[in-house]
């Protein structure tokens, strides 16, 4: 037999050992030995420090930690939710970092909260963290979209839709894709309705009807201390106008006049 029809035999009818290159994907394979905690655990878990947890099916998942855009964002819907809350003097608190249960061994903290002073209280009178209850409903929560943009867009939207949440507003800042998506629960509807408004426009909010805010002020907000300065400003010049009327019309009635007349 030639050395070509012999070498062919060899290579059909015994065979060769395994690729090495396999053995070390298969040693490498990732085995998740960490604990499964309850919830009640979860709740007065002490981990590291400066280090916030979520919960997800029995699960501890760190929170990366936020950018400056992030951080920007977050404080801008907090200063303006605040505002809107105290101009319709309205009995609800807008909060970070307060913890949103959203089924029996998962939990979320949201970017941003708004919820009864009420349910608040609530879980400040409970040990451990501050989380809100399964049945203890937020009226709106905020995710600013990190690196895990399946997380937001897929993951939590149905946590929060199966917690009830009446609306969930997803912000996403990153370049080619910017937008905010708000989920709504519509009656007659089954489910989330989302709509998504893009730069240029403004947002029209289900839970807020009045609240009016630019999509672009939202993705590339100014900074929350310059905003107060210029209410400082604005304050102390009305001020300034009310107290030149006040002398004038005590001038005015020194000299008999009636200001009011005048």
């Amino acid at each position: 037999m030639c050395n070509f029809t012999l070498n062919w035999y060899q290579d059909k009818l015994i065979p060769k050992p395994m690729s090495q290159s396999i053995a070390p994907v298969l040693a490498d394979k990732q085995i998740d030995t960490s604990p499964t905690l309850t919830f009640e655990e979860y709740r007065v878990y002490q981990g590291e420090i400066d280090v916030q947890y979520e919960l997800y099916k029995g699960k501890l998942i760190p929170m990366p930690t936020a950018t400056v855009l992030h951080i920007k964002i977050c404080e801008y819907l907090v200063y303006q939710l605040q505002r809107y809350l105290a101009e319709h003097n309205l009995d609800l608190v807008v909060k970070t970092g307060l913890g949103v249960r959203t089924d029996e061994d998962k939990s979320r903290i949201p970017d941003v909260v708004v919820c009864t002073q009420s349910l608040l209280e609530q879980a400040a009178a409970r040990p451990g963290a501050g989380i809100l209850e399964f049945d203890e409903k937020p009226l709106l929560v905020v995710e600013v979209v990190s690196e895990n943009r399946r997380e937001d867009y897929v993951i939590k939207r149905g946590e929060y839709e199966l917690a009830n949440v009446p609306e969930y507003c997803i912000v996403d800042p990153k370049t080619g894709k910017q937008r905010i998506r708000l989920f709504a629960l519509i009656e007659g509807e089954d489910g989330y309705t989302y709509t998504d408004f893009l730069p240029g426009e403004e947002i029209v909010s289900v839970v807020f009807p009045d609240l009016v805010l630019s999509v672009d002020e939202i993705l590339n907000p100014p900074l929350v201390e310059g905003l107060i300065k210029a209410e400082q400003a604005q304050l102390q010049q009305l001020q300034t106008v009310e107290q030149r009327a006040e002398r004038l019309a005590a001038r005015l009635r020194e000299l008999g006049v009636d200001p009011d007349a005048v």
